[in-house]
Order: C-alpha cells, then structure tokens, then sequence
C-alpha cells in the first residue's frame, strides 16, 4: 500500500487555505477515494459532493492539479507521485463550502435559451419524416452529464466572469442541439449573438479537451453556430432577403 500526498482547500465564501493530508491508497484508486477515504478518517466535516462515482453524474467536478476533472474519472496513477495532489472547488462558480460550489446559474441560463418548437407534421397522420444523417448530428450533444467542467475552463467565465453576458459553452452545445434538430424551426441566432455573447468566445478549444464525455463541442456545436449568427448578422446576400422579405 502507498502513501498519497493531498492538499485540499477547505473554507467558504469568506475564504480558506489548502489543508495537507497523507492518505493509504490501493492500486485502481481515483482521486474521490482518496478524498472520501480522508473524510472518513480525518476529516468528518469537509463538504465534497459526488454521487454515481461511475462519471454518468457530473457531481463530483473539482480542479486537480489546476485542472477542471471529474474526481472518480481521474486516476491516481495517471498523476506526478513525486508532488502532492491539490484538490480545489471550481473557480467558475461561488464558493459554499470546501469543494463544493453554488452551479445553480447554469440551470437558470438553460432557462433563457428558446425551447424546442417543433414543425408541422409531414403528413395527416401527424408524423415527420427525418433523414438518419440529421438525426445523427445532435446524438453527440445529447451525452452532456452538465458537469460543467467546460464552464469552469472557459477563460470568459472562469477570469472574465461575463455570466451576465455569456451562457458559456455547455449552453452552446444545448442551443446546437436544438438550433440543428431536423424538426425545429425556431430561430435563435439573434439571441445566440445578442442575449448569449458566443462572439466572446474565441475557439481555444479547451472546453471540448475537459470534456469527460468526448464531445466535440468546439468544432461541433460552436463553431456551426457562430457560422449561422455570421450568416445571419454580416452575409450581405441575407441582409438583402430579410429586407424584401421584411424581416
């Protein structure tokens, strides 16, 4: 059996420090059992939150080694042994105790983004028809645990703190999900460059490399967005339909 070394912070909204802890830990260990086994032992009130510790839930996001993760995904083994392990809340959202933070914002964005509306059916029978290629490119945005360790990473949120201007990247993989349903035919690329500011983010890609998930949410969900907002905002070609259209 080896030994670890930790420093967790602990504190609240008002402040804290890192705490160091030694912890035994097993071959196969993940940072949450370390972390759960020093609760156990010797820490009884550290607040930590997690839930399936099997990387379906999303609950456990923490920042290790200055890294946005998901604690029961990281593993032990795959971390430098020669330098203690940090284990801090995610700095992208208010602080309530020790590792957990307050995310409750990201359910209050989803809120703001307009919802599915769909079609008129293709037929009386009130069904649509759908082609296996459309319906294939939204599957991918559907795997979103909302551990929002894509939020946490983007540098609007986590150094610029535009959360009144910005729904950070997971919302943009739920506003492509329903701007690319083959079914939908709401319109929201006004919204998307005015209420939402997907022009701030400029595509460094770090959120699709946090993300446990493997979406591809630069390339596939924010960038065809901000092509359609362009399209829609600067094309001189659709400036001229909208006017004789009169929209």
């Amino acid at each position: 059996m080896k030994t670890a070394a930790f420093k967790i912070w602990r504190g609240d909204a008002s402040g804290g420090a890192f705490q160091d802890f030694q912890v035994d830990v097993k071959p196969g260990y993940v940072v949450l059992d370390a972390v759960r086994k020093i609760q156990a032992d010797e820490a009884h009130d550290m607040a930590v939150r997690w839930n399936c510790k099997a990387g379906r839930c999303g609950s456990c996001s923490a920042e290790v080694n200055g890294m946005p993760r998901l604690m029961c995904m990281t593993k032990l083994h795959d971390l430098p042994e020669d330098q203690p392990i940090t284990v801090e809340p995610l700095k992208a959202f208010p602080i309530v105790r020790d590792l957990v933070t307050d995310v409750s914002w990201n359910y209050e964005v989803k809120k703001r983004i307009k919802p599915f509306k769909p079609r008129a059916p293709d037929h009386e029978d009130g069904t649509w028809e759908m082609h296996q290629e459309d319906v294939d490119r939204v599957m991918e945005f559907r795997k979103c645990i909302e551990c929002f360790l894509c939020q946490d990473v983007c540098h609007v949120l986590r150094d610029h703190h535009k959360h009144e201007d910005f729904i950070g990247p997971r919302f943009f993989v739920y506003a492509a999900a329903l701007e690319m349903h083959p079914l939908d035919e709401e319109d929201r690329r006004d919204d998307l460059r005015q209420e939402h500011g997907i022009g701030y983010c400029n595509i460094t890609k770090c959120c699709t490399k946090v993300c446990p998930e493997g979406i591809t949410i630069t390339d596939n969900a924010i960038i065809p967005l901000k092509e359609r907002v362009v399209d829609r905002a600067y094309d001189p070609l659709a400036k001229l339909v909208q006017l004789v259209r009169g929209k």
